[in-house]
């Protein structure tokens, strides 16, 4: 829906335009001089008997295309979009008697008052009931539109959901990782000038694994993000190799995806114990900036969305490598309104023999559940995440959330998932199947490629367009 209501004036401005040229016709002498003999009506009252009905035709059109725009957001207008329908419906045969009476009562006497009676009562205590069962069905979207925030006891899990913090990342990791990962953190407030044959202009913010910089390379006068890590303070020298062998790792497979969908890396290397990894740099905002009420993207966008990011994933497990940590905030939409899956900073080859079990990567609401279990994963664990962003982009709340991060684990690994339809009734059976699949826990259930899942979410794009 538009942010603003004029689409409500066209309507409003014909309504007071049909009602207005009423009496102005009326007056006039040819029609006055006119009758209408079959249903013995004068010329007047036969224009305000016309004109009174195509006044509540546009209202209640007006009504049905509110049906349309509002949206349904589980909240209050989800329950004003629910209730325009019958409450409209219940004005118009309201003024309908009315008109009827005051202008058409020789109609009336046509069709019989006695038969005319029962027409209106049928009308009037039908509109009612749907109103009625309108009220009390969406009566919870009412209730959420004058409650404040709630779920406090989900804070910490949402929390996990949208910071970017490394550190909310480190609980989520197997003992033997965090005093590596917490080493690589830890960044003075120094600059430096130049990464490589790259100028740093200035600090853009903080990545997975330290500060990222906006730079320039001077050759070919083009701007990049630099990501970068601390490599001085690692004392043991074989953490520092472990560190360094995987930092360079991810430019290493990274590198090799060449795809309009995946962000591009160009270079790699090491300066003053600052290891650094230069890519494109993107203009624009990630996905989790719609994961939230009222915020959400309408249904077919997601959908769109979420097959573009299977699209680039699927490219991305072909290479054998596996993202690791799919989430709104790892996918980002251009200026120009292309999808770009980001941050493969814990990715790791699937078919290398430098790929570790037993470690667990991620962020741990996206995590599925092979990745709590610290086993050896593939393109499978990115549908499931992926279906988690689904499932939050669709209905503005995660999946599985609990009161730590503990409990948020154990709730993807072994609670089932809540119907979607639940959370947004208007969504169409063939998004919760699509939904269910990507969720299965069992991976035989689960989608076998992410094309498969890709190619799902278009046919049913396609259905509902259709």
């Amino acid at each position: 829906m538009s942010k603003s209501w004029t689409w409500i004036a066209p309507y409003i401005f014909a309504i007071l335009a049909v009602l207005l040229a009423a009496p102005l016709l009326s007056s006039l002498a040819l029609i006055q001089s006119v009758s209408v003999p079959y249903l013995q009506l004068s010329g007047p009252h036969t224009i305000r008997l016309l004109a009174n009905l195509l006044a509540l035709a546009i209202l209640w059109i007006l009504a049905f295309t509110a049906f349309q725009q509002v949206p349904d957001n589980g909240r209050g207008s989800s329950f004003l979009r629910n209730l325009v329908l019958p409450l409209a419906t219940l004005v118009v045969i309201l003024f309908i008697n009315k008109a009827f009476r005051a202008v058409g009562l020789p109609l009336i006497e046509q069709i019989g008052s006695s038969r005319f009676a029962w027409v209106y009562a049928i009308g009037l205590i039908g509109s009612g009931l749907w109103l009625t069962a309108a009220w009390i069905l969406h009566r919870d979207s009412l209730r959420e539109a004058f409650t404040p925030p709630r779920q406090p006891q989900h804070q910490e899990a949402q929390a996990l959901a949208e910071d970017e913090d490394a550190r909310q990342e480190k609980e989520s990791e197997a003992p033997s990782e965090p005093a590596c990962i917490a080493a690589t953190l830890s960044i003075n407030g120094c600059t430096p000038g130049m990464l490589g044959r790259y100028k740093v202009l200035k600090e853009l913010g903080r990545g997975a694994m330290g500060l990222v910089y906006l730079g320039k390379d001077p050759m070919i006068q083009r701007f990049v993000a630099i990501k970068t890590m601390r490599l001085d303070q690692i004392n043991r020298d074989d953490k520092l190799q472990d560190v360094k062998a995987r930092f360079f790792r991810e430019a290493e497979s990274t590198g090799r995806l060449s795809h309009p969908n995946i962000v591009t890396i160009y270079d790699a290397g090491e300066e003053n114990d600052l290891g650094y990894i230069a890519m494109e740099l993107i203009e624009g905002t990630p996905l989790k900036q719609w994961a939230r009420t009222p915020n959400l993207r309408p249904v077919n966008e997601v959908l769109l969305t979420v097959a573009t990011v299977a699209d680039a994933l699927g490219y991305a497990h072909q290479q054998g490598i596996v993202h690791r940590d799919i989430k709104p905030a790892n996918i980002m939409l251009t200026k120009d309104h292309i999808v770009k899956v980001m941050d493969f900073g814990i990715a790791k080859m699937a078919s290398s023999n430098k790929t570790e079990t037993n470690i667990v990567l991620g962020t741990p609401t996206y995590m599925s559940p092979e990745q709590i279990a610290g086993k050896k994963v593939d393109g499978r664990s990115d549908i499931f995440s992926l279906g988690i962003v689904l499932f939050e982009l669709l209905t503005g709340q995660l999946p599985f959330t609990a009161d730590n991060v503990s409990a948020v684990l154990f709730s993807i690994a072994h609670h089932p998932h809540p119907a979607i339809q639940t959370l947004r009734p208007a969504l169409p059976p063939m998004v919760q199947e699509i939904v269910d699949r990507a969720l299965q826990k069992e991976l035989p259930h689960r989608y076998r490629r992410a094309e498969e899942f890709a190619s799902e979410l278009r046919d049913c794009l396609q259905s509902l367009a259709a």
